[in-house]
């Protein structure tokens, strides 16, 4: 085909880990070096020749055979430019999260040790430098959406803390970027300590109002307004509406009277029935004539 294309190199992937050109083993796939169709075992559709790793990449020749309908279509496909990316498939062997093997923006190790197993032809890749990893038996594509079997480098001890991410800490605190641990953990403690003192502040703002509705709401049954077991529930509103509005509310309720107190037991008042208006004017005749 005489155009070569670069397999793979040392770049940062799209998953956030890097595999080391210089720790690729290719002398077994260089026995069978299959090419494939999206990483499909049994979509054979040719081969890949003159292999070579130089100058931290791995590059080589895709060769169609045109035994299928795939193989022609991928070749007419990848002369005219419609396919133009190849993936690599690899076992990986070892991997290392020394600062040495990371750079900016890295999220996982980096494979220092791996063995490629196949080559394909894709038509898009997670990233110009697609890969394929398999790792314990777990085979991952980039950008299908897979768990990559790598864990993040978040997971490690702190003292394995990429220096990239003490300064992502160090803007994100406010500090400038050159910020050494220490002063990073200065100004966390710090923080810790203020939201420790929020919390104690809310703690006793939170205290004295219960303490205010719970005054308010014994006054109340002091002066009979409501019943001792009416207390829970008028401290239960009084969290709920706050200490102005259960005043208002107890204010406006009038207390208990008994209704004995509200009858009088005195004797009625005795009076003589009102007299007629002929036994008025006899009273008069009488008194006329007695004089």
């Amino acid at each position: 085909m005489g155009k070569r294309v670069r397999l793979t190199n040392d770049t940062l992937n799209s998953y956030g880990y890097r595999v080391l050109t210089s720790g690729v083993d290719v002398s077994q796939y260089e026995r069978n070096p299959l090419l494939l169709y999206m990483h499909e075992r049994g979509k054979v559709i040719g081969y890949m020749k003159d292999i070579r790793v130089e100058d931290g990449e791995i590059t080589g020749e895709p060769c169609f055979d045109e035994a299928t309908e795939l193989s022609r279509q991928c070749k007419k496909q990848w002369e005219f430019g419609s396919l133009r990316m190849v993936s690599i498939g690899f076992d990986v062997l070892e991997t290392s999260k020394e600062a040495e093997h990371l750079v900016e923006g890295q999220t996982r190790p980096t494979v220092t040790k791996s063995r490629i197993y196949e080559v394909s032809v894709v038509d898009i890749g997670a990233n110009d430098d697609a890969i394929v990893l398999r790792k314990d038996g777990t085979q991952i594509t980039l950008g299908d959406g897979s768990d990559c079997p790598l864990p993040l480098l978040n997971n490690n001890s702190n003292n394995n803390q990429p220096q990239m991410e003490l300064k992502q800490i160090a803007l994100t605190l406010g500090l400038p970027e050159t910020a050494d641990e220490a002063t990073v953990n200065a100004k966390l403690a710090e923080l810790k300590s203020s939201k420790d003192e929020v919390e104690k502040m809310r703690k006793e703002n939170d205290d004295l109002k219960l303490a205010q509705i719970t005054a308010a709401v014994d006054a109340a049954v002091a002066a009979k307004k409501i019943n001792a077991d009416q207390k829970d529930h008028f401290i239960g509103l009084g969290k709920k509406v706050g200490i102005e509005d259960l005043n208002t509310t107890l204010a406006a309720m009038t207390p208990a009277v008994k209704l004995s107190g509200t009858l009088s037991t005195d004797p009625a008042p005795t009076s003589a029935p009102a007299k007629s208006p002929w036994e008025e004017r006899m009273d008069e005749i009488r008194a006329n004539c007695n004089k």
